[in-house]
């Protein structure tokens, strides 16, 4: 089962995953940050605190499709627009990335058939705003769009977390709304 869990920045949807996912057996967080500054590692330090420390963890900024295919275990993703800033601010690996998000877009139609196989996957709404002015910001609101689109389409599950509260678009496969 895949489940997408998306919202805006602070909206609560990294709770509302880890709630989720802390109802399964084994977990293994799968973190997508880098502490590039002070404010950042300070962030990666409030979301380790936050969650169980009996999960596993695997910090991997590039290769989630790895990570996805190599797995057998429930995994929670945190996240998936953190992973996309990763590839588009390295210039050296950018022309690489359509490869990567289809293998893991490959990655996860395969998980998403194997019972008891449980994706979490966590990820920012930026379409819900202005359009950004500089190049690389409408880029990676773009990017983020389509990259959010195709993990929906295949979830099973996806959930918008606004002020703390789920609101289910989409489960077992079956839009909700709209």
């Amino acid at each position: 089962m895949i489940h997408l869990v998306t919202g805006g920045a602070r909206s609560g949807k990294s709770r509302y995953a880890e709630q989720l996912a802390n109802e399964r057996a084994e977990v293994t967080y799968v973190a997508t940050a880098t502490p590039g500054d002070d404010e950042m590692a300070a962030r990666i330090q409030r979301h380790k605190k936050d969650r169980p420390a009996h999960w596993a963890l695997v910090e991997e900024p590039f290769e989630l499709s790895s990570v996805v295919s190599a797995s057998s275990s429930t995994l929670l993703i945190d996240c998936l627009t953190l992973y996309l800033t990763n590839w588009l601010c390295n210039e050296q690996r950018w022309p690489d990335f359509e490869q990567e998000k289809s293998e893991l877009l490959s990655a996860l139609k395969k998980a998403s058939e194997v019972p008891g196989q449980d994706i979490f996957i966590v990820t920012n709404e930026v379409g819900s705003g202005i359009v950004p002015l500089g190049e690389l910001s409408r880029r990676f609101a773009d990017e983020a769009g389509w990259l959010n689109q195709a993990v929906a389409a295949i979830a099973d599950d996806v959930t918008l977390v606004v002020s703390g509260c789920p609101l289910a678009l989409k489960r077992n496969g079956v839009l909700l709304h709209g």
